[in-house]
Formats: structure tokens, sequence, C-alpha cells
């Protein structure tokens, strides 16, 4: 039989990256967490964590991470099944998910919230591109994620969601400063771009594709999608938004796109993994909903 407490100590220390912040999250001191694992470790027969800068799960520390959650999940729906199990009081099950910063700015939040309103849980929602947050599901941190890759991460069940659209824009006076003569490679090279983050390559791909080549773009890093819009709409930088977040300004004028008529449409796909969850079953109704109003068809 593992011992459960110390597989909670490493699902705390790879969610929260080190095993200081987990002896916090749990309660208990750093000594306590370590020696839990180093049991767990033993037990196991081989190292479940990687001792980084953030801690790190191996394959088998996220294969245990993945198990834990989904115990929890499990044992929260047989409480309301026998209410005799449950503590005193309301209890609530952490559920971790991550979702990329655009999508929770346009289309995701409402669902998340207005499920987490009704149903005994702690979000735990993770922002990251959404051509990294199926690391987030390999690496047992997350039971679900919107993600640009549709094959299903190990243990998890994979569903379309719709193409997210995006048009790269700029307010009109940065147009007119920055591309005179119209927008080609050599006017994009000296153009300041806006990005999400280092992981960020829409703006990239977006040139690569207008120019049929890669494009060196100079860029202002701003890890918000509101930011984004207010920065281009002050005439910062040029930038891939989504439609829905700056149809109002497109309307108005304050901006405009580059090259009309060039949308990159990103598909994008919930992944959770495969549990017998009524809770994660709901989840995953909720945000399969909401998306097939928001985006485009898969």
């Amino acid at each position: 039989m593992l011992d459960y407490s110390a597989l909670c100590a490493l699902a705390a220390v790879i969610r929260e990256g080190s095993f200081e912040r987990a002896a916090r999250a749990l309660h208990v001191t750093p000594s306590a967490i370590s020696q839990r694992i180093r049991l767990l470790e033993e037990r196991i027969g081989c190292a479940l964590v990687i001792r980084d800068q953030p801690c790190r799960a191996t394959e088998t520390g996220r294969r245990l991470c993945q198990h834990v959650d989904r115990v929890r999940l499990l044992e929260q729906e047989l409480q309301g099944t026998l209410p005799t199990l449950a503590q005193q009081g309301e209890t609530r099950v952490a559920l971790p998910i991550a979702v990329n910063a655009d999508s929770l700015a346009t289309w995701a939040a409402p669902p998340i919230a207005a499920f987490a309103a009704e149903n005994p849980v702690l979000m735990e929602v993770a922002v990251d591109d959404q051509d990294h947050t199926t690391e987030w599901l390999r690496s047992g941190a997350v039971l679900a994620a919107v993600t640009a890759t549709a094959r299903p991460a190990a243990g998890c069940n994979s569903r379309p969601l719709g193409s997210m659209r995006y048009l790269a824009a700029a307010s009109p006076a940065f147009v007119r400063r920055h591309f005179p003569d119209g927008v080609r490679a050599g006017s994009l090279a000296q153009a300041p771009s806006l990005v999400f983050s280092t992981k960020d390559e829409l703006q990239a791909r977006w040139a690569r594709r207008l120019c049929h080549r890669h494009v060196e773009l100079p860029r202002h890093t701003l890890p918000s999608p509101q930011a984004f819009v207010t920065a281009a709409v002050a005439g910062m930088g040029w930038g891939l938004h989504p439609q829905a977040l700056i149809a109002p300004h497109l309307e108005d004028g304050s901006l405009v796109e580059l090259v009309p008529n060039t949308p990159l449409d990103v598909p994008l796909h919930w992944q959770h993994v495969r549990a017998a969850s009524g809770l994660l079953d709901r989840l995953n109704r909720a945000v399969l909903a909401a998306a097939g109003a928001a985006l485009l068809p898969p």
C-alpha cells in the first residue's frame, strides 16, 4: 500500500516548485517533506523529483502525481454519495488545470468560474503558451489543459475545441511610421513587435507565412493579452491579437490590420486525464460548450 501522506508531499513539491513552498502549503516543515519523499523514493526504487529550480517530476514521479490527483477526485465523489465519510464542514478538492492566456482573456474564464461556483473545488489555473501547456499534463502538475497539441499526453484524452483567430494589428500611426511602403520582410525586421513571452511564436509564424522566410523580429515582452491591446493602441508595437479581444478597437479605428485578410487560426484542444470523476466530467462539458460557442469550428 502506498503512503498517501508521502504522495501528497510529492504532488505539493511538483505543484509548488520547491520543498519549502510545499511545506508551507501542507503546514509541515521542509525536513518533513524531504523525509516523506526520500522514504517514498526508497519504496518505489527510483528518483521521483528532479531537484532543480523549480523542482520537476521524473516520469515515475509524474505518474504518481496524476494518481494522487485522481484519488482526490474519487474521494470527493465518494463523500458526495456517502456524506458520513466527509469531514466536518464542506471539503473542496484542488483541481489544477493549465490554460493559455488568450483563451483565459476571451472565452475560458466564464465556464471555469461558473463551474467552480457550483462545485466543491478549488481551481488552480496555471497560465502558459498554448504550445507548452501539454508539458504541464506530462509533468503531472495539472489534470487538464487547453493546448495546441492534438496528440494526447500519456493517460489523457484529447478533444478539439475549435480555432482561435488572431489578427496582426497596430495603431494607424504605427503603421504609417513603420510600414509606409507596405509590410515586407525588411520593414518587419525594423518595426517593434509585441510578444507574450520568449515562448510566443505567433508573430514569427505570421511573418514567416507572409514573407515566405524567417524574419528576425525586434520584440517587446508583455505577459498579458490586455496589455498587448493597450500597448498596440498606444503605438508601442504590432502583434497578433485574438480577434474577439480587439474587435471594438478595429471598429473604432484605434487599431488596424497590418495586412487585411491575413488571419492566423490556431486550433485548440482540451486534454484531460482519464479519470472516472463526475467533477472532471462537468468541467469538461462546461469548457467544450463555451469553446463551441466562441471559437471557429474544429
